[in-house]
């Protein structure tokens, strides 16, 4: 059926027979419900079976083409994902997909794509929904290049389908132009990362695409010189990507793209059709930008995160000699990271985070440590740094994505599990069993996503840590078995390395192991006070021979990104050295540690921000682009708030990139008032679907949607493991259970959704389960379609497993964007 479907679109004339040729235009009008506009030419004409109701005759409403313009936006979009594929990362172009389909399905408003796409074509709406999900699926998931272009063409013609639907063929012509254009701009985000390869071949596609659509004609036939200088401009990309010169792809690409612009305006049937696409053409201009800077490595965020992390071990080790009688030194301890975070790189990026966490770090957590260690309270001391612990671990979380909290919270349990050594070996088995005890609780709370994301890297890694090592440690602490302490504790240090090496890139575990080893810098430094000058400087050998050893990939990294820091670095960690074994390390320590936190900045912007440059091109040229733009004044008499606002949107996003933080936040954000421009420039400004509450998807409007047995409100407190329901995702996505154990299904964005299993993958002798209640799949998917059997915001669906084996499940509404999951019972 699948290849039927692709046959049938691909066939020469049955996609343009299912497209109605709407003749409709727009005036300008400040009312929600969208103006109308008469058509500059008379060519258009209302399709022989089609009603409107917001047009009469040969008028459409404003609503309808900033709907269309949006839907360009999308389109580009599809190709954006391709191209990062072309770019050799298919995984991010894979997230680029996922976001682009989550983004649809959130959309919010009356006037929002899709829902405007449901309502203009059930059929494009399910040909795009699908064709969308399987590019991200079967085309860059598994690498497959072709499948991803041939599915993206799917998705792009269905939308085009909608727009001639929406607003006339002529309409969409000239949208169809500019999306064009729009989409040969990756070829400049391609260059800018190298791959003039990819570069050659997105242009080439564009030139096919051009020459068998209906706009070729009509730009050939139409006044000016627009369709030889786009043309031109194509073929100059090809020839500048052939030559490897990135500055002439961007000139060449410039070119073609104000041609196209050009062009728009003389084949659109009014001013107002070009202008707002020609807003949305700005729109796919910050997701090229933000795509490119996505290329590479983890963000400056990561880095920061990673730089908090070493604050709390340096806390514990202010506690430990707050503990051992070192009262003074402990608060000197504690000053000094407050005056480090003061200065830090870090201490804005916290703010900006989470303000209550950087309030809650400093004033509940930092200032309260110090007064509690100068009266002698024991139990504050104790509060106080169980909330330094608390707000850093929220930082984290604000500040990574995907793995990358819990591989930070690997690496503070690896120099937890350290300290806790120290202290059996000098002579406090209690507080080494105490600590070790702790770290399995906070591990079995899931603090930082670590037990779920250790578990679902590795089985055999998350069973080696916990059951063999973990839980050995503490029985080897409490019976003081020195063998088994080595044992257990080294055991559970390489498991927790083997899982960053497998879970996290090079620069991720890079930056994961330099504040690993400032964390061992100072529990040197807390061994010194204490008169244990030689364990300290035995402590800070083994921190050398580790890094000396790769430390998972930092060596190199270190090295190749910066070999003058690198040698600071080795310089440094030696001068620490040297002074354990002589008196009070703490100054080269503290030297060694800034050393620590500038390897960490330099590793990850070796990796994460090679292209930030080229990105930051591209925004620099649309900002540019957009000032001597013709739309720019109208944009400005339409709506003169979403003109400002726009222009600072813009801005904000070229100072992330360069920041290297937030980037997909400011596109998102720059994409809204994009997407409220498109409205003003169409004549319907209050009508943009910016920021209401009301959901996308005509579905819920149409059928009142319940949940049935085993969908609660709220998550129970007795549930033994939590899957998020994100809009086309469920986090985690595969999960390991005991028998007897409770999952529970909560809803965390986008649309309602069902978790349904699938009847032919569950487990021989296991009962069929799904949101609703129903016995059976078929049961289950009826039930959909009559509203049944939804998960909405605030709601959990609730499941026991009993029967061992691999359960597999889908969402129904999203199963085509890829929303699929397992729960495996062992």
């Amino acid at each position: 059926m699948r290849q039927t479907r692709r046959d049938w679109l691909k066939g020469s004339g049955a996609l343009a027979a299912t497209i109605s040729l709407a003749g409709c235009t727009m005036v300008g009008s400040d009312d929600a419900e969208g103006g109308t506009v008469t058509p500059t030419d008379g060519t258009m004409t209302e399709p022989e079976e089609t009603e409107r109701d917001d047009g009469e005759g040969d008028e459409f409403a404003a609503t309808d083409v900033a709907v269309a313009a949006e839907w360009n936006a999308m389109r580009t979009r599809l190709w954006n994902s391709v191209s990062l594929g072309l770019a050799g990362s298919p995984d991010a172009g894979g997230a680029r997909a996922q976001a682009t389909f989550a983004r649809f399905e959130e959309a919010s408003g009356e006037y929002n794509a899709h829902e405007a796409l449901e309502s203009t074509s059930e059929t494009s709406y399910e040909e795009f929904e699908e064709a969308l999900g399987e590019l991200r699926t079967e085309g860059l998931a598994a690498s497959d290049l072709g499948r991803a272009n041939e599915e993206a063409a799917i998705a792009s013609d269905q939308l085009h389908a909608a727009q001639r639907d929406r607003i006339g063929d002529a309409a969409a012509q000239a949208l169809d132009l500019q999306y064009l254009g729009a989409t040969l701009s990756d070829a400049a985000m391609l260059a800018g990362a190298g791959a003039f390869e990819g570069a050659a071949t997105l242009a080439e596609d564009v030139q096919r695409r051009f020459e068998n659509a209906p706009v070729y004609a009509s730009l050939e036939a139409a006044e000016g010189d627009a369709y030889a200088r786009f043309e031109g401009g194509i073929e100059g990309v090809v020839e500048a990507a052939g030559d490897e010169d990135a500055a002439a792809v961007r000139t060449e690409v410039e070119t073609a793209l104000t041609a196209a612009i050009d062009g728009s305006y003389r084949i659109a049937p009014t001013e107002t059709v070009a202008g707002s696409g020609h807003v949305a053409v700005f729109q796919s201009l910050g997701w090229d930008a933000a795509a490119l800077a996505s290329m590479g490595g983890p963000s400056t965020d990561f880095a920061h995160a990673a730089a908090l992390t070493v604050y709390r071990a340096r806390v514990r080790d202010a506690v430990r000699l707050y503990e051992g009688g070192h009262a003074d030194a402990a608060k000197s301890a504690v000053q000094a990271v407050f005056a480090h975070f003061e200065g830090a790189r870090a201490h804005e990026a916290l703010e900006e985070a989470s303000e209550e966490a950087y309030h809650q770090f400093e004033e509940d957590g930092l200032s309260a440590l110090s007064t509690a260690i100068d009266e002698g309270d024991d139990e504050g001391v104790s509060s106080a740094a169980e909330t330094v612990d608390d707000a850093l671990v929220t930082a984290t979380e604000a500040l990574g994505t995907g793995s990358e909290p819990a591989l930070l919270e690997a690496g503070f349990f690896r120099a937890r599990l350290a300290d806790a050594v120290e202290r059996y070996e000098s002579g406090e088995a209690s507080a080494a069993a105490a600590v070790a005890s702790g770290l399995f609780e906070t591990f079995e709370q899931n603090e930082a996503d670590l037990h779920e994301t250790l578990e679902h890297t590795s089985e055999e890694l998350y069973h080696t840590f916990e059951e063999q090592h973990l839980n050995g440690l503490v029985t080897a602490f409490e019976e003081g078995d020195d063998a088994a302490v080595e044992t257990h504790a080294s055991g559970a240090m390489e498991a927790l390395l083997s899982f960053e090496t497998e879970a996290g890139s090079t620069a991720q575990v890079s930056a994961v192991e330099s504040g690993y080893m400032a964390a061992r810098a100072f529990d040197a430094r807390a061994l010194a006070v204490a008169g244990a000058t030689d364990r300290a400087t035995a402590v800070l050998v083994d921190a050398f021979g580790h890094f000396e050893a790769g430390a998972g990939g930092f060596h190199e990294a270190l090295e190749g990104a910066d070999h003058e820091l690198y040698e600071s670095f080795e310089g440094a960690l030696s001068d620490a050295r040297s002074t354990a074994g002589s008196g009070d390390p703490t100054e080269a320590v503290r030297a060694f540690n800034d050393r620590a936190v500038e390897a960490t900045y330099a590793v990850v912007a070796a990796a994460g921000g090679s292209h930030g440059d080229a990105a930051g091109g591209i925004v620099e040229d649309a900002f540019g682009r957009f000032e001597g733009a013709r739309v720019h004044e109208a944009l400005e008499e339409a709506d003169h708030d979403a003109y400002e606002g726009f222009e600072a949107a813009l801005g904000d996003l070229g100072s992330a990139i360069e920041d290297g933080a937030g980037v997909s936040a400011a596109a998102s954000a720059y994409a809204d008032t994009s997407l409220r421009a498109q409205f003003a420039i169409a004549g319907a400004p209050a009508a943009a679907p910016v920021g209401q509450s009301d959901s996308g998807g005509g579905e819920a409007d149409e059928t009142e949607l319940s949940g049935g047995p085993n969908v609660v409100e709220g998550v129970p407190e007795d549930a033994d493991h939590v899957v998020d329901m994100n809009a086309v995702s469920f986090a985690p996505a595969e999960l390991t259970v005991s028998p007897g154990d409770t999952v529970a299904w909560t809803h965390a964005g986008g649309e309602a959704h069902s978790v349904t299993a699938s009847e032919d993958e569950l487990p021989e002798g296991a009962g069929y389960w799904a949101s609703g209640g129903f016995d059976s799949e078929s049961a289950a998917r009826e039930g959909w379609e009559n509203g049944q059997g939804a998960v909405q915001s605030g709601q959990s669906y609730v499941h026991t497993f009993e029967t061992a084996g691999e359960h597999r499940y889908v969402c129904i509404p999203h199963e085509a964007a890829g929303m699929t999951g397992s729960v495996v019972v062992e």
